[in-house]
Parts: C-alpha cells; sequence; structure tokens
C-alpha cells in the first residue's frame, strides 16, 4: 500500500522508541504514549491540535492495513508515517495478549488546570490516589458519557496514560481534556475559585447522594473527588472538600467499586444539572 514503511526488525531503533513508551519515565521524558486499537487509532486522528491530529505514527500488521483501509488512509493524508510491521514487530510493541494489528504512537492531551476550569465548566472529576488504571480509565469513559467538562488526576494518581488506562477509557481519552499532577492542597481551592462545589466520594460520608438529590444541592457546579480503591480518600482532602457524600446501599452488598460508584455520582449531577438548565 502506498505511503507505507516497511519494519520487520524488533531491533530497529524505531521500533525500540516506540517500545520504551511502555514505561511512564520515557512517556514523561518523550510526552507520547501508545495506543492500541482500531477505536483508540480513529479517534486520534478525529482530534485536531496545533501540530495537525493526536496521532504521531502508525504502526499496522498487513492484515490490520488492509481491515481497516480507512484509517490507513486517513493517516497517510494526514501526513502521519505509517509503518507496516511483522506479526513479530507487532507483539514486541503491544501491551495486549491478542493484538489487533494496529498501534498509534500519540502526543500527551493534558492541558494546564487553568485551561480545563475555564469557562465556568458545571461538572468536573478528580481522581486522588488512584492507583489502578483500569479503573481510572473506566472512570475517565464515565466522565465523558456523563458530559464531565474534564478529568483531573492529582499527583498520587496513576498515569492516565497507562497503557491499560488508555484502553479502559475506550477513546475518551481523546474526548475531554485531562489535567495530571496537582496536589491537591492548591487543586481544591482553585475548584472552589472557579465557582464549583467539591464534593468528596466515601463510604463513610455524613451524608447519601439521595440526601443531596432531594434537596436540589446536585443542581450546582460540581467537582467530585474520588479516593483510593482500597482506603478511599485521605483525611486531608474530606476537610477541604464541602461535603462528604455516599452512595447509599440499598441491597446486601457490602460496597461499590469506584467505577461505579463514580458513573453513579456523576449521572447524578449530570441529570440534576439537566434538570434545571
Amino acid at each position: 500500500m502506498a505511503g507505507l514503511v516497511e519494519l520487520t526488525s524488533i531491533r530497529s531503533p524505531r521500533v525500540k522508541s516506540a517500545r520504551r513508551l511502555a514505561k511512564r519515565a520515557f512517556r514523561q521524558q518523550d510526552r507520547r504514549f501508545l495506543a492500541e486499537g482500531p477505536q483508540a487509532v480513529r479517534e486520534a486522528l478525529a482530534l485536531e491540535t496545533a501540530s495537525g491530529t493526536g496521532l504521531v505514527e502508525l504502526y499496522a500488521t498487513a492484515e490490520a492495513a488492509s481491515r481497516h483501509a480507512d484509517l490507513v488512509d486517513a493517516a497517510v493524508k494526514a501526513g502521519v508515517p505509517v509503518l507496516r510491521v511483522s506479526g513479530e514487530v507487532m507483539a514486541e510493541l503491544a501491551q495486549t495478549v491478542t493484538p489487533q494489528g494496529l498501534l498509534a504512537v500519540c502526543a500527551f492531551l493534558d492541558v494546564t488546570l487553568e485551561r480545563a476550569l475555564e469557562g465556568a465548566p458545571k461538572l468536573v472529576t478528580v481522581l486522588s490516589h488512584v492507583r489502578d488504571p483500569g479503573n481510572a480509565g473506566t472512570v475517565l469513559r464515565a466522565s465523558d458519557a456523563a458530559g464531565a467538562a474534564s478529568v483531573i488526576f492529582t499527583d498520587a494518581s496513576v498515569d492516565p496514560y497507562n497503557g491499560k488506562c488508555v484502553r479502559a477509557s475506550a477513546g475518551s481519552l481523546f474526548h475531554l481534556p485531562v489535567v495530571t499532577g496537582p496536589r491537591y492542597t492548591t487543586l481544591i481551592p482553585a475548584l472552589k475559585a472557579a465557582g464549583l462545589t467539591v464534593l468528596a466520594a466515601d463510604g463513610a460520608g455524613t451524608r447519601t447522594l439521595d440526601d443531596l438529590a432531594d434537596d436540589g444541592s446536585l443542581a450546582r457546579p460540581t467537582a467530585w473527588v474520588f479516593g483510593n480503591e482500597a482506603w478511599g480518600l485521605p483525611e486531608e482532602v474530606r476537610e477541604l472538600a464541602d461535603d462528604v457524600v455516599r452512595v447509599p446501599i440499598h441491597g446486601k452488598a457490602e460496597s461499590l467499586n469506584l467505577a461505579t460508584a463514580a458513573a453513579v455520582c456523576l449521572y447524578a449531577s449530570a441529570r440534576a444539572q439537566r434538570s434545571v438548565s
């Protein structure tokens, strides 16, 4: 296929350069990350950035290039280098057991906190001390679906460009602004200064989500703060929040996992806000 460069050796400098992005330190150094599969490639191509699309280069096996010729053609037309690789090279690059044959190198997407809070956002998601990349990516996806304006990963949280997080986001990483690295001591005051009520989701909350839905509190512009999967939110975060809220358990389940609780909270806010808009 025209426009494709052939790569068959796992020792190729280009392959080594891409493969090292599996490690966070190199992702930070190069400000690039890996995104696997046709959906991620499609979303990266659709993203408009100052330098073009969100795609830096595309690796494809011959079979995948034929099956997804529309994506390969779109990448070539956008001026993105496309490299056709052997199955051995793809297996070396991919972070999944069964690679789909398409792997993109993408530029970092994160924005500053100031930019994320521009324009009086109504709904913002904060991940504080969240370490599991699958949970983080799923919360990012739920935030996108609920219409959140941005997702903020605090300094103690997982890297949003972790391969598992990218896959769990199912393309949503490319849809909304992501902020990385702020400390909660500066973050929470900034959220409040932007007009957001800060709600800390915690199983030990003094108020329930039902309470806030009933009294109209959820209709306010809100930043939801979600904590670590095992031990929840630090006491300092709960103290800085405007309220600590728990999702009520009406059945016999001990608790909800992080991603499920986040989806419930975000959709409750989204529904309340739309009812008064």
